[in-house]
């Protein structure tokens, strides 16, 4: 499709009171899923947060990496083994855990952002004690339940104009380091924070009120809408820990949270410049 430059310049117009809303607030970036595994969405994803960034927002990204860990942890002959959602995390896999997020995933995400134009530097929870945390459950072994997030090393970096890119391994005083689920860790950073917005990438559109039908897409919900939908049994299996950790993140402060398919081309885009969004939008109460 060709586009005139009229057409271009009246969508850049339409963009501007969305760009004036965000303008040096935080927006926090939950990164994972299709949208991390295929090359060209991964460019795109780059690349627009560098827009983001360029055009006034605090961008802070949050990642995971379980495939890549369990590729590793299948290369070194050892098999994952997970409880309810989480994977149990024994020394041998914390230290691969490190190694997968605050390593290689890490610093391919901060070269992809610099070779868009930004910039970014990587970090993991253990630096600056950013990511406090306890054992979570001892049949996971070294899983970490958050005890408190240190947002000084993340706005040290926002104030130098950095995308902070943080990797979630979190510690303890004893030195111990936990493997922390991305969802949780995305809420907790956002509510320290008290970001503008939350965004979680997942692989579905959004929540559905029928599971089995993708055009069943709720648009909008608050706290207590959430509650309902729990109840009834249409937030369920893999969805439930990821509205669990929007509702927390609400909770915790952060003004609004959003649940997008990141295998939408630009759905970052469309869900903070546009009024069409790309999945749904999770808040305190509606008005």
């Amino acid at each position: 499709m060709n586009i005139t430059n009229a057409q271009r310049a009246e969508i850049l117009t339409q963009a501007l009171p969305y760009i004036q809303n965000y303008y040096n607030k935080v927006v926090v970036i939950k990164y994972g899923g299709n949208a991390m595994v295929n090359q060209e969405l991964k460019e795109q994803v780059m690349g627009d947060l560098v827009l983001l960034s360029l055009v006034g927002m605090k961008v802070v990204l949050v990642h995971g990496g379980g495939p890549e860990i369990t590729e590793l942890l299948h290369r070194m002959g050892k098999k994952s083994e997970f409880v309810d959602g989480l994977r149990v995390t024994d020394q041998e896999t914390a230290d691969v855990v490190q190694m997968v997020l605050a390593g290689k995933i890490s610093k391919s995400l901060v070269n992809l952002l610099e070779m868009k134009g930004g910039k970014a530097m990587g970090i993991s929870g253990m630096d600056g004690r950013m990511i406090e945390a306890k054992m979570k459950d001892p049949r996971l072994g070294y899983v970490g339940e958050i005890t408190h997030v240190n947002v000084e090393p993340i706005y040290d970096l926002l104030e130098k104009g950095y995308i902070p890119v943080i990797s979630t391994v979190g510690c303890d005083r004893e030195g111990n380091v936990y493997n922390i689920n991305a969802d949780t860790a995305a809420a907790w950073i956002a509510g320290a924070l008290q970001a503008e917005s939350l965004i979680t990438m997942t692989d579905i559109a959004g929540i559905l009120a029928d599971p089995s039908d993708p055009d069943s897409l709720i648009k909008k919900i608050d706290l207590d809408d959430a509650k309902e939908l729990f109840k009834k049994g249409i937030v369920s299996g893999g969805m439930i820990p990821k509205v669990e950790c929007c509702v927390n993140a609400i909770i915790r402060g952060v003004s609004k949270v959003f649940i997008l398919d990141g295998r939408i081309p630009h759905a970052i885009l469309l869900e903070t410049l546009t009024d069409e969004g790309a999945g749904t939008m999770v808040v305190k109460k509606k008005r």
